[in-house]
């Protein structure tokens, strides 16, 4: 019997994450690094430009792609759930963004937000 709260969605098949911001002219990669049935999450740099302009809650299209590279890439609408300073570990002073997918349904406008 299922005890979560929430369902358990197919993250995991995911290796990196795609999106662009509308100041921003061009688009940001990142490799997910932390998978759990709540999201997952991404590293970055403290003193990249992104971090200025992401907010906890913020809806956005981001572009994934799979493990499977023979697989196409999806574009799901996704949502930021925290931004967390790492303090310790390999990824010291690096900040966890958790992102969570609103929906399992790809996106059927697939241009970035």
């Amino acid at each position: 019997m299922e005890r979560r709260s929430e369902s358990r969605s197919n993250v995991n098949e995911f290796y990196s994450v795609e999106f662009s911001i509308k100041d921003i002219d061009f688009a940001y990669q990142f490799k997910i690094w932390d998978v759990s049935s709540r999201g997952m999450c991404v590293m970055i740099r403290p003193d990249s430009d992104i971090l200025k302009h992401l907010r906890v809650g913020d809806i956005l299209n981001m572009k994934y792609y799979k493990n499977d590279t023979t697989k196409a890439v999806e574009f799901l609408r996704t949502q930021i759930r925290h931004i967390t300073k790492d303090d310790t570990g390999r990824f010291k002073d690096h900040y966890m963004v958790g992102l969570s997918i609103v929906n399992d349904q790809s996106l059927s406008d697939t241009r970035p937000a």
